[in-house]
């Protein structure tokens, strides 16, 4: 993957991760990247305000926001699919409202 686009990437999710931490709790962010079937798999884990399904579902599309306290053009998310899939990768996200999400970023080997 590009430098410039893992950057674009990481920053993007990290940067949710603070942005939409819990009023009530202090922030918590996991990082991590590993090796699986020939696919690099990069996850980012918060325990922030989290996403219904229904906002799971739609999360990706440009422009598309869902807490507006903080701010944010809707670009972010939007860009870190773009930038992934046209490496022949995908994302993932796992959310349950109230307690967080789970980015997982897929980027298969041969990516350059």
């Amino acid at each position: 993957m590009p430098a410039k686009s893992l950057r674009s990437v990481l920053y993007n999710l990290l940067s949710n991760a603070f942005k939409y931490h819990h009023p009530t709790r202090q922030p918590v962010v996991h990082l991590s990247c590993h090796d699986q079937d020939g696919w690099w798999c990069l996850r980012v884990e918060d325990n922030g305000l989290g996403l219904t399904a229904d906002q799971q579902a739609a999360l990706f599309t440009l422009f598309r926001r869902f807490h507006d306290h903080v701010e944010g053009s809707g670009l972010g998310l939007y860009t870190v699919k773009k930038l992934v899939e046209n490496l022949g990768g995908r994302v993932e996200v796992q959310s349950e409202l109230g307690f967080g999400s789970t980015f997982q970023v897929f980027i298969p080997h041969h990516a350059r």
